[in-house]
């Protein structure tokens, strides 16, 4: 799926996005993308462009969102929401085990690791980037996780290049976007927010190639081309958030007591909103159920997170129990320690944990005041 981009563009109209969706639908993909719901753009399953957010936009601040209405109908005019594309490949909850109490014992019922194949629809660069860190977790470790593995090898993604950045974004600080680099089949550009609405695209697979061949394309021109360069190029210039990374891992190793620590304490709620928002957090737990006859026993995974109190209960209690020291433990591990464990910062600068902590803690404000 993950691929080097070629030089070759083409444009396509919004029939050609109805096109797409059609062609992956045929080949047997579930089509999942971005779509309002409940004052919110989140992911769901799409059948039409017309189910994605046109018209409409986001403004996100340090714990505030909301969607507006455009004065165009773009139909990538916003950013990411709460949800990310994690939930297709690494579930929030999912049976790894089921058996069966017979005369003889207890007999396993094996489960498939086979998934739906998805197709992601408007995935962004930081986004992309989050799946990389995922797939190091999760295929590129010791043990590969079977169900992550099959999603993974049955996934088509349908990228965007972000053109405008909200206020929590800073992407561009990590490395991360606004441009799409890798992790793609096909990229697309929105050009055109008036009438008649335009979008470069290039593959970035030979899957991709082949489905763009089935679109109604032309060859885009040099100033469609240069048009699309030149609004992803601004907005890696608008950001609303930077983060400095220079040095950033060794200073917040050497202020493990920072009195700073204890003063985001003071107002973070422990709530894991960030956590679970964020698209690159792996932490999980298992749950044992039996039904009340002991017939059937069954073991799930769910997502669990390192702000629970009992995520680290060892010995009768939490190593752990302080608010400061779990906060203390993301952020490092995050910015700093994730770099020992798999080579990279575990941030893509997506500003989720910024917009949906309830009380606005900053990461970059945070990180930035604690290494400083």
């Amino acid at each position: 799926m993950s691929g080097s981009t070629t030089d070759h563009y083409r444009t396509i109209e919004r029939s050609g996005l109805d096109a797409a969706m059609h062609q992956l639908r045929s080949d047997e993909y579930e089509v999942v993308g971005p779509t309002l719901r409940d004052g919110a753009i989140v992911y769901d399953r799409l059948s039409s462009t017309a189910d994605l957010p046109v018209g409409w936009t986001d403004r996100q601040e340090a714990g505030a969102y909301r969607v507006e209405r455009r004065p165009d109908e773009a139909l990538f005019g916003y950013v990411v929401g709460p949800q990310s594309w994690k939930k297709y490949l690494f579930p929030p909850r999912l049976l790894l085990h089921n058996a069966i109490r017979t005369d003889d014992g207890f007999e396993s019922l094996e489960e498939d690791a086979a998934g739906p194949k998805y197709a992601l629809f408007g995935a962004r660069a930081c986004e992309l980037a989050a799946l990389a860190i995922q797939d190091r977790v999760f295929l590129h470790g010791e043990f590969a996780d079977a169900h992550y593995q099959e999603r993974r090898a049955n996934l088509f993604v349908l990228a965007v290049n972000c053109t405008e950045p909200k206020g929590t974004c800073f992407c561009a600080s990590m490395g991360t976007g606004p441009r799409v680099q890798e992790g793609y089949d096909l990229v697309v550009t929105e050009v055109a927010k008036g009438p008649g609405h335009r979008y470069v695209v290039q593959a970035g697979t030979p899957e991709g190639a082949r489905l763009l061949g089935r679109l109604p394309s032309k060859e885009a021109t040099a100033a469609e081309v240069r048009e699309a360069q030149r609004l992803v190029t601004q907005a890696a210039g608008a950001m609303g958030r930077d983060l400095k990374t220079t040095n950033l891992r060794e200073e917040l190793g050497q202020a493990y007591e920072h009195p700073g620590w204890g003063e985001v304490a003071s107002r973070c709620l422990a709530c894991a909103n960030c956590t679970l928002v964020c698209p690159t957090c792996f932490c999980s737990a298992i749950e044992d159920i039996t039904d009340l006859a002991g017939r059937q026993a069954e073991s799930w995974r769910r997502w669990d997170s390192c702000f629970a109190l009992g995520f680290t209960f060892m010995g009768g209690s939490s190593i752990r129990s302080s608010v400061e020291s779990r906060y203390r433990h993301w952020l490092t591990h995050k910015l700093g320690t994730w770099h020992d464990q798999f080579g990279t910062s575990g941030c893509v600068g997506c500003g989720r944990c910024i917009t949906w902590c309830p009380v606005g803690i900053d990461i970059t404000q945070e990180a930035q005041s604690v290494a400083e």
